[in-house]
C-alpha cells in the first residue's frame, strides 16, 4: 500500500452562511458548522484511504469566533495521521467578513474516521509521509492524543504511552 501525503486527502469547501443556518443573534448554528466539518472531514479521510469511511469521534471542537449571517465560510480538512484502520482529520474553519474581505480563523476541530470495507469491517489505510513543518508537528500531536484517548478509556496502560511520558520526563 503506498505511503500518502496530507496534500492528497486535502479537500476545501467554501459556503455562504444563509437565514435558514443561523440562530436568534444571526450567527451560524454551531451544529451547522459540525455537519459542514463532518462532511469535509469524510472527504479528506475517504480520499486518503480510498474505502467508505466513518466518524468514530469528534476528539476536539473550538469555537473560536461567531460566524455572522452572510459571511463565506471555508472548512479546509486533510489527514492528519493514519494509523491501521484509522484516520486522525484535522480541520481548519476560516470566515470571511462579508464587508472588508477579510479572512480569519473562527474555528478548528480534529475528527476522527475509521475506513471499512463494504460490510461495515474496519479495513487497513495507507501510512502519512507529512511534508511541512505543520503537517509534521500535527502527525506527532496525533499520536500523543491517541495515546491519551486510550489511557483514558482504560485500552491502555499510563506506563505504555511512551509519547505521553516523554513530555513529562527528561
Amino acid at each position: 500500500m503506498r505511503t500518502k501525503t496530507p496534500s492528497e486527502s486535502r479537500t476545501v469547501m467554501t459556503d455562504m452562511v444563509l437565514p435558514s443556518e443561523t440562530n436568534p443573534l444571526n450567527n451560524l448554528f454551531g451544529g451547522e458548522l459540525l455537519a459542514r466539518m463532518d462532511r469535509a472531514a469524510s472527504i479528506a479521510a475517504r480520499r486518503h484511504s480510498r474505502r467508505i469511511t466513518v466518524t468514530a469521534a469528534v476528539n476536539h471542537v473550538a469555537f473560536s469566533r461567531s460566524v455572522p449571517l452572510g459571511s463565506v465560510v471555508t472548512v479546509e480538512a486533510a489527514v492528519s495521521r493514519a494509523f491501521k484502520s484509522s484516520m486522525e482529520i484535522f480541520i481548519d474553519v476560516w470566515m470571511e467578513d462579508r464587508f472588508t474581505g477579510e479572512r480569519a480563523k473562527a474555528n478548528e476541530a480534529i475528527y476522527t474516521f475509521v475506513a471499512v470495507d463494504d460490510t461495515g469491517v474496519p479495513t487497513e489505510v495507507p501510512q502519512l509521509d507529512p511534508q511541512t513543518d505543520l503537517e509534521k508537528e500535527r502527525f506527532a500531536a496525533a499520536l500523543r492524543r491517541k495515546q491519551l484517548s486510550l489511557v483514558l478509556a482504560g485500552k491502555m496502560k499510563p506506563s505504555d504511552a511512551t509519547e505521553l511520558k516523554a513530555l513529562f520526563t527528561p
